[in-house]
């Protein structure tokens, strides 16, 4: 039992490690980036399918410069570029850009363009819950119902 506690806090630390690494790789893409000019920026997370995040690199136009996605299932996961959007409008993106076996990168760019029009009309833009905001609120709704 001690030997199965003590795997699961190895794994746990490994996983945690990993991670940080992951978000650190990202961080620095996201900081590269944004040191040539704006950046815009679109998420969907995936749950047990792979979740995806799209950086777009743009001028003052909107126009994209550079694109770069990370998509994937595990920490291993890694920020690449995604060839093709260059010269492209950001408002103008629905996600049909890409193909629909990447259905969370679709939904990545699509909320990527949304968020810059949002930004560009002076909206405010949205922040989705966080993982413990959405259990607290399944919990509400459970306590509510009965």
């Amino acid at each position: 039992m001690l030997r199965l506690g003590v795997v699961i806090v190895i794994a746990f630390v490994l996983q945690a490690a990993l991670s940080m690494i992951q978000m650190k790789h990202f961080s620095n893409e996201f900081v590269r980036l944004r040191r040539k000019g704006k950046v815009a920026c679109g998420r969907q997370s995936g749950g047990f399918h792979a979740g995806a995040i799209v950086l777009f690199q743009i001028d003052d136009n909107g126009i994209i410069q550079e694109a770069s996605k990370l998509e994937g299932v595990t920490c291993f996961a890694r920020v690449k570029q995604m060839a093709g959007f260059e010269g492209k409008y950001v408002g103008s993106l629905t996600g049909e850009e890409v193909p629909k076996t990447h259905k969370n990168l679709r939904k990545a760019i699509k909320d990527a363009s949304l968020t810059y029009i949002k930004y560009v009309s002076g909206e405010e833009i949205e922040q989705p819950p966080s993982p413990f905001q959405r259990i607290s609120h399944s919990f509400r709704t459970l306590v509510v119902k009965e």
